[in-house]
C-alpha cells in the first residue's frame, strides 16, 4: 500500500515532489526544536488541482496528511507524530500573487506566498497590507489564515480573519471550494470562509485567499 501511494503521489506532483529519503528534519520538526515527528514522505504539489488529487489519494488509502505552510507555528500544529504515518503537505511551491486588484484594494494569492513578499507586493504599488509577525520572511499566507494569526497590528486592523474576504479550499474529500471573491457586501447565505480560517487544516486545505488592502 506504501510503496502504491508513493507512486500514485509521484505521478501526480512528479517525483521531484515527493520526498520520502534524506533528511526530512526541515518539515519533521517544529522550529523551536520541542518537537521530532517522522513523515511517510513530504508532497509538494504546484496547484489547487494537484491538491485535490492529493487529498483524495490519501483519503482512499486512509493516510492522514498534515497541511504545512512556512511551518513557522509555535504549538506543533504542522508537524507530523512520531509513527512514520502521516504524510506532510508542503505547499510552498504555490506561492504566486495571481491578482492585484487597485480599484477594489485586494490582493488574491496563493496559500504558499510568503507574508513579506505580499506586503512587498502591496508596497510597490502603493498599498498597506497590516498583517505583520516576526516570521513574516518565512511564514506563509495559508498558514496565516489557518492559525488566524494576529501580529503586531492586531488591535487596529484584527486578525488575519478580518483580512480576508474569500478563500479557496481543498475539503476532506478533496473536492475544490471556490470562495474567492473581494466582495464586502455578502449576504448570501453561511460564510463558509470563517469555519476554514483558524481550523488549522482539520476542515480543509486552504489553497488560496482574496486579501483586503489598505491605501498607504
Amino acid at each position: 500500500m506504501t510503496s502504491a501511494l508513493l507512486s500514485h503521489l509521484q505521478s501526480i506532483v512528479g517525483p521531484t515532489h515527493v520526498l520520502s529519503s534524506g533528511d526530512l528534519s526541515a518539515y519533521e520538526r517544529d522550529w523551536r526544536g520541542r518537537m521530532q515527528g517522522k513523515a511517510l514522505c513530504v508532497v509538494k504539489p504546484s496547484s489547487t488541482d494537484e491538491v485535490a488529487q492529493v487529498v483524495k489519494a490519501c483519503a482512499t488509502a486512509g493516510v492522514a496528511l498534515v497541511p504545512q505552510g512556512g511551518n513557522t507555528g509555535m504549538v506543533v500544529g504542522s508537524t507530523p507524530d512520531a509513527t512514520g504515518r502521516q504524510i506532510v503537505l508542503s505547499l510552498t511551491r504555490m506561492n504566486a500573487i495571481r491578482n492585484l486588484d487597485a480599484a477594489n484594494l485586494t490582493m488574491t494569492v496563493e496559500a504558499g506566498c510568503v507574508l513579506q513578499t505580499l506586503q512587498e507586493a502591496c508596497e510597490k504599488a502603493g498599498f498597506l497590507f497590516p498583517l505583520s509577525l516576526a516570521s513574516e520572511g518565512s511564514c506563509t499566507i495559508g498558514g496565516n489564515l489557518g492559525t488566524n494569526a494576529g501580529g503586531t497590528q492586531v488591535v487596529r486592523f484584527g486578525n488575519t480573519r478580518e483580512l480576508c474576504l474569500g478563500l479557496e479550499v481543498v475539503t476532506a474529500q478533496g473536492e475544490i471550494w471556490s470562495g474567492l471573491t473581494g466582495l464586502r457586501k455578502d449576504n448570501t447565505g453561511y460564510d463558509l470562509r470563517h469555519l476554514f480560517i483558524g481550523s488549522e487544516g482539520t476542515l480543509g486545505v486552504i489553497t488560496a485567499a482574496t486579501m483586503k488592502l489598505y491605501p498607504e
